[in-house]
């Protein structure tokens, strides 16, 4: 039995007790939502602005218990306390293998982690302080140096910082996403041309 991907699905408890009418039930991607099986290597969720990606992987990382605004599960900030109950809805179906490493980057809340981690002088890992550096450099220590491998990775939206060469060289990382790890992505439309070793989940549509 393979021990990839970590979290091999993800379903809904009880999908006729919830309101397919109302937040976040209607919201493309989750309305005709039955279940996702995620590939032993990198998932990556693709869709149009509004359709739901972040939505779902939000809910992903609060069902593993990771914080609203990202970082370790030991890292638990949630200052904006915006999350959907979509978290409570759904059930996670794991590996017996356990991942040695778990990270979920949230794009627009890593800089409220950056300062969390400033304040507890937990910066080795991340190489120094984030604050020292620009966004993009910062996003790319952490790809690089933080996220170490034979891990379970939530990465919502990771090229937001990054600059076209920079973005390849992030693409060129597939031979460390090919290794013992689990990657799930939340990317634009049409972004992973010709990456290899991975699965694409797009999401849109409404459920009759």
């Amino acid at each position: 039995m393979q021990e990839r991907p970590y979290i091999r699905a993800v379903k809904f408890k009880s999908p006729e007790s919830l309101d397919w009418a109302s937040y976040p039930y209607v919201v493309p991607a989750v309305n005709v939502l039955e279940s996702i099986k995620f590939h032993p290597q990198v998932t990556f969720f693709v869709g149009e602005n509004g359709s739901g990606k972040s939505t779902i992987l939000e809910a992903l990382a609060l069902a593993l218990g990771f914080s609203e605004e990202g970082g370790t599960r030991n890292v638990q900030l949630n200052t904006a306390t915006t999350a959907s109950d979509l978290h409570q809805a759904i059930r996670t179906i794991k590996s017996y293998k356990k991942p040695q490493d778990y990270y979920f980057l949230r794009a627009e809340s890593f800089y409220n982690v950056a300062t969390y981690m400033k304040q507890v002088n937990y910066l080795v890992e991340y190489g120094g302080d984030i604050h020292l550096r620009s966004h993009g450099e910062a996003f790319l220590k952490l790809l690089t140096i933080k996220l170490k491998g034979k891990g379970l990775y939530l990465l919502d939206e990771p090229e937001a910082a990054l600059s076209h060469d920079v973005d390849d060289n992030l693409i060129g990382f597939r031979s460390f996403m090919s290794g013992a790890i689990s990657i799930y992505y939340c990317y634009p439309f049409s972004y992973f041309i010709g990456l290899s070793k991975c699965q694409n989940l797009s999401v849109f549509g409404y459920r009759d």
